[in-house]
């Protein structure tokens, strides 16, 4: 699957699956434009792509600032990059039981896991529709298919994004644009790492393949449906998980 002559923009870029993703949409030869908060690790991360031979920029972007949005739009626009494909990977969360939640929590679990994607990809799709072919994959999980004990708000945003990509497909169908969902189950990041292990040994026990994800294999997933391969494919989601939700 190849992605010669695509740019691609990337939000999370910095680690786990989003920097798996920028590293795989540019081994396929799109240009990757990397967002994140994180500009040391952001910027290692384009130097490590680029010592390959490959092509990739940073602009620092916080997903849930409309102001941050904005600007990194604007960089996008002053490097002459026409975007063809957006990979909202973003994302933030913590195990918590619902009623410890604060409105300052709700509010930064939607921001970063719904809106963040939402306002990522209203900023470039009008580029898209004006060029009448574009993807968009936004990262999802498990937790937003079927539920996930002490993640109620997370679970909710990430469902949010997945009625927010079938909703979206049907818009712009008409333009050829793409909108697909990747959902991945539990995955080896530096966000799971920071859970307690006793949490990641459930997750383990919970899973068939009696294993983690590792962040490549969501890439892949993201790469398909960023790929001519996935032409005509649109408003769908996709489970990565091992088979934890089989029966979801």
């Amino acid at each position: 699957m190849r992605l010669d002559g695509k740019t691609a923009v990337v939000t999370g870029g910095a680690s786990g699956i989003g920097k798996a993703t920028a590293e795989t949409l540019a081994e396929a030869g799109a240009h990757v434009l990397i967002g994140d908060l994180d500009e040391t690790n952001g910027a290692a991360v384009v130097a490590a792509i680029r010592a390959k031979g490959q092509a990739a920029d940073f602009v620092r972007l916080d997903v849930a600032d409309l102001a941050s949005v904005a600007a990194f739009k604007s960089a996008a626009d002053a490097l002459k990059l026409k975007v063809d494909i957006v990979a909202n990977v973003a994302g933030w969360g913590k195990i918590q039981p619902f009623m410890e939640n604060t409105p300052e929590f709700w509010r930064k679990v939607m921001d970063v896991n719904l809106l963040g994607p939402v306002a990522v990809t209203h900023a470039f799709l009008p580029g898209m529709i004006e060029r009448n072919s574009g993807k968009v994959v936004t990262v999802s999980s498990d937790a937003g298919r079927v539920g996930s004990l002490g993640e109620t708000m997370y679970s909710g945003a990430k469902g949010g994004a997945i009625a927010f990509t079938k909703s979206l497909a049907r818009e712009v169908a008409r333009y050829g644009i793409n909108v697909n969902c990747v959902c991945p189950g539990p995955t080896d990041t530096p966000l799971l790492r920071a859970v307690p292990e006793k949490h990641q040994e459930a997750f383990v026990k919970a899973t068939p393949m009696r294993r983690l994800a590792k962040p490549s294999e969501i890439a892949d997933a993201i790469l398909f449906f960023a790929s001519d391969r996935a032409s005509f494919v649109t408003g769908q989601t996709i489970s990565v998980s091992g088979g934890l939700t089989l029966a979801g």
